[in-house]
């Protein structure tokens, strides 16, 4: 039990970072989209940074920090089994499956993306973009109230929550519409 408070550190560390790297992959895939409305030379070497820098990212930081943040929590239930009798961590442990679903969905988009493959426009991966956000949110939350929440209150608050990201997405979608129809 000693070393429980290091591993939660690590783990708690590696989930910032896989986040982090989640979260600007997914913003680099909306630039790579983005880059197809360049004209073909600038086009060209715009996707072909964002292709390498995305591999990058992914490579160096995003595999790697899902990789740690597994290990960590695995390591603290095998430490600490207790935590699998509690109903949030089942709760938790559904939404990390969904993320981790969401990462290798990312992860086969990239892969796309660098074989020309471009199946979504830039406002559907801003939307995209944001299912790491829920999923980060319903995570902390369920891993910091525990069982203070009832789980029906909790989903319904996490759906108003999604609700809103999306459309502050679809309002933004707007603004940069406007903005760029007026400049034109």
């Amino acid at each position: 039990m000693q070393y429980y408070q290091y591993i939660l550190a690590v783990h708690i560390i590696f989930m910032v970072s896989w986040m982090a790297g989640l979260f600007y992959g997914v913003r680099l895939f909306i630039y790579h989209t983005e880059a197809n409305d360049k004209p073909e030379i600038e086009r060209n070497i715009l996707q072909k940074e964002y292709a390498k820098i995305t591999a990058r990212l992914w490579n160096i930081i995003t595999i790697p920090a899902m990789a740690l943040t597994v290990v960590a929590g695995v390591t603290m239930l095998i430490i600490n089994p207790y935590l699998l009798q509690m109903p949030w961590m089942h709760v938790k442990l559904s939404f990390v499956v969904l993320l981790l679903a969401y990462h290798f969905i990312c992860q086969n988009l990239m892969k796309k993306l660098r074989n020309g493959i471009f199946k979504y426009t830039s406002n559907q991966l801003r939307l995209w973009n944001e299912v790491a956000t829920i999923l980060l949110v319903a995570i902390v939350f369920t891993v910091m109230l525990k069982s203070a929440i009832d789980w029906a209150f909790g989903l319904i608050g996490l759906m108003i929550f999604s609700a809103v990201i999306m459309i502050a997405v679809k309002i933004y979608k707007h603004y940069r519409e406007h903005n760029s129809n007026s400049t034109h």
